[in-house]
Parts: C-alpha cells; structure tokens; sequence
C-alpha cells in the first residue's frame, strides 16, 4: 500500500475526513486526526453534537437518506468517509466507493453488514461457522412467540438495527413477549419491523476484543488486538468497563481466533470493536463494531495510543502501536434529568479521586439514562481502577436550574 502524505489543513493540500456521526466517541477521533493534522468534517443528525464542537467545519443531515448523504459527499469531497454510528443510508455509500469519490472505512460493505444485526450474524455463524448462541429473526408478533417456544426462555429481543441497548428485552416468560416486541419496534435505529430473538448462553464474563488492521512493516494491511476489555452492561448498555480482563490463554487464542476471522471477513482497515462471550476456555461471538466502542473509552487512559488513535493511524496507513501501560476501568456518567443545556457540579471533587480523569461529552440535551460523561482511572489493578472511576464518576452530578 503507498503510504499517504498529510497536507496542512484548510488549504488545497488538506487530507480531508468526512465522520458520519459526532458523538462522544466521533469527538474523540476528530480529536485524533485533529492532532496528525487532518481536516475534520463532522456530520450528525442533531446540531452542535459533540463532534461537531471540535471539527473544522460540521454539517447536520438525516444520514438514513441517501440523497442528502450524497450531497454532503459530493459537496465536502473528503479523501475518506468514515462512519461512526449505525444509522447511516449504506447503499448510498456503496455508490460512493464504487464511484471511487473517497474511500470508506473500512469498506462500504462492512459498514452495511454490521449495520444490520441479521448481516453480521448470517456472515459470522453461516459463513464463517464462528459459535454463537441460539438465533432466530422475526417481523410479526406472531413469528416473535413461534421463535421463542423453539429457543426457550430466558432469551433476548433485539432490533436488528439499533445501538447501545435501545430496544432491547430480555424474556422470562412468555409474558413478556408482547411488551417486548412493542419494545423492540420503538426502539431500531431504522424503522424496518425486524428483531432478532436470541437464547442465552452461560457465560463467566462478556469483553470487547478491540483488533486493528493497520499496515505492517510489510507495507500489507496486518491485524494486531489490543488487551481485552471486560464490560458490565445493564439493559444492554455498557456502565462500567475495564483492561484487561483475566482471561485464561486458551480463551485469549479463541477470542482473537475469531476476531481475526470476523475483520478478515469484513475488510478494510481501521479499528474493530468485537464482543464475546466467555465461558472458561469456550468463546461466542456476539456482534461487532467497525469502528471503536464505547467500552474503548477505558483506552484514553490505559494504552500509549487510545482505540481513537489508533484507530486514526490505522485509516491514514500508519504504524499502530497496541501496548498497554497500566490497569485501568471507565464507569459512566448518565444525565438523571431530561433537560437541555445542564450545567455539571462536583467535577473538581471528582477530580481529586488518584490517578482519575474525566470526560464531559458536551451534548446539548441530557436525557435520564443518556450518556453525558464518563470517568476513567488507572490503578495498580483493576479492581483498584475499577474503584476510583466508579467514585470519580458518582461525584459529578447534572444540575438543570
């Protein structure tokens, strides 16, 4: 591959990235690119997200339609398109790439596949033979009771496109069934009618294998992984994440087995997120993200180079270094009230806990379980730093006055 060079930013040399989303984790890597002097362009679908406060230039649009994505394109004309969120018109980008207007991470197909739960799963568990738990999809009330009886309770109700938990039930009893479904149809990203039930498997802990496929010293794309990320979720939703995780050597070989196999699969360079299930030395594949995770963020603290910014180097065809050095855990900040422009107290307080830092995301309006910040530590080890984020973060309280 020939290695880029990097122009100088608002200038007709710029090296231009169009981000599709400007979330936390969007701002983090226009932060990344910002410092390797890349021009940022910035598109959500609300104004002033919180990559939007720190691009270059910033555009907000219904990313689902395809004529107004184009139109950003074909306006901003960036050298690579890289989308950080699910929700974004897939075949537009396809037109896209083929039309050879800019390069999208890590290619039109893998953002379409992993957009939609069914793609990835049919790629992972039928083309790949990679083990997974029990599946089936559903579009009617009536195929979501048929589909439970096969799988059994307790089993999960997912839409097939949606992020960070939205939508998501879990099953005891056939009781639950139709708040569920009603549940999961308000819940999709895309309006499509379409879940995916799934059956639990017993697990000892959940991780995020982050895996890069960054060119090597051979001038050939190459996948390294970063140290295993453990995760506590609730109502599908990461509160609390930590590196590494203790695992057993086995399970380390099997967890990077398959997320070798999965990015190989998908294509494309930049960063993975992949989540597996771990149960002694037997791992399940769940889903995959391509781009960094919202369980990463612990690597602000914990890594030489963050999943951001590896995630950055690894797009512009730059050496990646995966190295950890120390323990650490995130714990999330959540908004409490519905509200817009909240004001943040006990930040300093929060602060003072050792070896701490925290993030405020900057989004305009708070929700009560929306994500507004999060805290992250390091410490001799992981319970240590688990400890000092999860105070850090219950110091900082969101006041609306």
């Amino acid at each position: 591959m020939r290695i880029m060079r990097i122009g100088t930013p608002l200038s007709p040399s710029a090296t231009r990235v169009m981000l599709l989303g400007a979330g936390e984790l969007g701002k983090e890597v226009v932060i990344a690119f910002q410092r390797l002097g890349v021009e940022v362009v910035a598109v959500d679908r609300y104004a002033d997200a919180p990559g939007h406060q720190v691009a270059h230039r910033s555009h907000t649009i219904d990313m689902t339609d395809p004529t107004a994505l184009t139109a950003v394109i074909e306006l901003e004309r960036p050298d690579f398109v890289v989308p950080e969120i699910e929700a974004i018109a897939t075949d537009a980008l396809a037109d896209v790439e083929q039309r050879e207007l800019a390069t999208v991470i890590p290619t039109a197909r893998a953002t379409r596949l992993t957009m939609n739960r069914e793609g990835i799963r049919r790629l992972a568990a039928e083309e790949l033979g990679l083990r997974t738990s029990p599946y089936e999809f559903a579009d009617s009330l009536d195929e979501v009771r048929a589909a439970t009886e096969r799988i059994g309770f307790p089993c999960v109700i997912k839409p097939v496109m949606s992020s960070s938990g939205k939508g998501q039930s879990t099953l005891r009893s056939s009781d639950d069934v139709d708040a569920a479904w009603e549940y999961a149809r308000s819940g999709g990203r895309v309006d499509s009618g379409r879940v995916i039930v799934e059956g639990f498997v017993e697990f000892d802990f959940e991780i995020t294998q982050l895996t890069v496929r960054a060119v090597g010293r051979s001038g050939e794309v190459e996948t390294v992984f970063c140290p295993a990320i453990g995760h506590l979720q609730e109502r599908g939703d990461y509160v609390e994440s930590w590196q590494p995780q203790s695992m057993t050597p086995s399970a380390l070989d099997a967890a990077r087995d398959i997320a070798h196999r999965i990015t190989t699969a998908l294509g494309g360079r930049g960063v993975f997120g992949v989540e597996l299930f771990v149960s002694g030395d037997t791992v399940y594949f769940s889903e995959v993200s391509p781009r960094p995770h919202d369980t990463g963020l612990v690597t602000l603290r914990t890594q030489r180079l963050s999943e951001f910014e590896l995630h950055a180097r690894a797009i512009l065809g730059l050496p990646v270094d995966t190295s950890i050095l120390s323990p650490g855990a995130s714990a999330v900040i959540y908004g409490g009230v519905d509200a817009t422009g909240v004001s943040f107290d006990g930040v300093a307080d929060a602060l003072s806990v050792p070896q701490t830092d925290i993030r405020l995301f900057g989004k305009p309006e708070s929700f009560t379980r929306r994500r507004m910040g999060v805290a992250v530590a390091t410490g001799d080890d992981v319970d240590e730093a688990r400890s000092r984020a999860r105070d850090a973060a219950s110091r900082v309280r969101v006041i609306h006055d």
